[in-house]
């Protein structure tokens, strides 16, 4: 059983940052892709970044420039780190791996 668990969410600023760690149970080499997703009350999940066993990354139009996707395949770990954060990035994120695996989610708040 594959076991994704996330960690570093937390209330911040507008403006501020904040850095989302995924430690997956089995290694993340073995998976066609990683990605963070996030879902806000009343709206439907959604795609935050993603990156493939050979680093290719993809980014929601309305994180582009705002945050990078990395991988440490030797740790087993996923990390997006997001700069510039908006209250509208307010939301539960979540980690995946390609063939369905999901974290639990850490939340994130934006506010002053």
């Amino acid at each position: 059983q594959v076991q994704l668990v996330e960690s570093g969410g937390g209330l911040v600023q507008p403006g501020g940052s904040l850095r989302l760690s995924c430690a997956v149970s089995r290694n993340i080499f073995s998976f066609h892709g990683m990605g963070w997703y996030r879902q806000a009350p009343g709206k439907e999940r959604e795609l935050v970044a993603s990156i493939s066993t050979g680093g290719r990354t993809n980014y929601a139009d309305s994180m582009k420039g705002r945050c990078t996707i990395s991988k440490d395949n030797a740790k087993s770990t996923v990390v997006l780190q997001m700069n510039s954060l908006k209250p509208e990035d307010t939301a539960v994120y979540y980690c995946n791996a390609a063939g369905g695996y999901w974290g639990q989610g850490t939340q994130v708040t934006v506010s002053s």
